[in-house]
């Protein structure tokens, strides 16, 4: 039975749901699926709302093109853009779990610290990666953290239909690679993003359901793919 309004909750040792990451190689699915989830919590009864943590690759990359260079690491040299991009993705972070003190919504986050520990890595900037650790040290680790799992081919594909960027597979291939070496990998929740969209989505909710069953009530109805197994009539 779905538990009433209003009776005792069990929070299962997990606590109010406040903080998701949804994490991955570009092309893995990040962005859509952390929208999905925004609006797939909003419309159960579950306040959300979406922050894009990005480093500022792409937009540099938009200025390096319009100043003749290839790209953001023709502008800056690759370790000039892994500290630009650090610093920015470090701004971008303390912005979003600064707003989310502020409101009673879950903060569901595109990209997260774990993000630019692997870019430094891929790029070859590990000489960097215990000082930009050392900076982000400061942001809590998110209650629940997704990790979009794909073929590095599959999510080279996938770039070069959207037409907007452009990565090369190797680079994919180590982005890939850099993830699943993390120290942090293990408490990583690993989704298969091979998937269509819609299957990908519903293995992230499956996951969160009984998060919200332990949680808050919420504000609305509750779709029945948002309710745990075991809750249901």
């Amino acid at each position: 039975m779905v538990r009433p309004t209003g009776a005792p909750r069990s929070t299962g040792g997990r606590g109010r749901l406040r903080t998701v990451a949804l994490i991955g190689i570009d092309g893995s699915g990040k962005t859509t699926q952390a929208y999905r989830l925004a609006e797939a919590l909003t419309a159960a009864g579950y306040p959300a709302t979406y922050h894009r943590n990005a480093g500022g690759r792409r937009w540099l990359g938009r200025a390096a093109h319009r100043l003749g260079r290839s790209d953001a690491q023709g502008l800056l040299g690759c370790h000039g853009m892994l500290l630009v991009e650090s610093v920015l993705r470090w701004l971008a972070i303390a912005l979003t779990l600064l707003a989310g003190r502020f409101t009673d919504r879950i903060v569901v986050m595109d990209r997260y610290a774990a993000c630019q520990y692997a870019s430094l890595r891929a790029h070859g900037g590990h000489r960097w990666e215990r000082l930009v650790r050392a900076a982000y040290r400061v942001f809590p680790r998110p209650q629940v953290t997704f990790l979009l799992i794909v073929e590095p081919i599959e999510a080279y594909r996938r770039i070069e239909r959207r037409g907007t960027d452009h990565e090369t597979l190797a680079f994919l291939t180590a982005a890939d690679l850099a993830y699943r070496t993390l120290p942090e990998y293990p408490t990583f929740v690993p989704v298969n993003a091979d998937l269509p969209a819609e299957e990908t989505a519903r293995q992230i909710r499956g996951h969160l359901a009984p998060w919200l069953a332990d949680g808050d009530e919420p504000t609305g109805d509750v779709p029945m793919e948002l309710i745990p197994v075991q809750a249901r009539p």
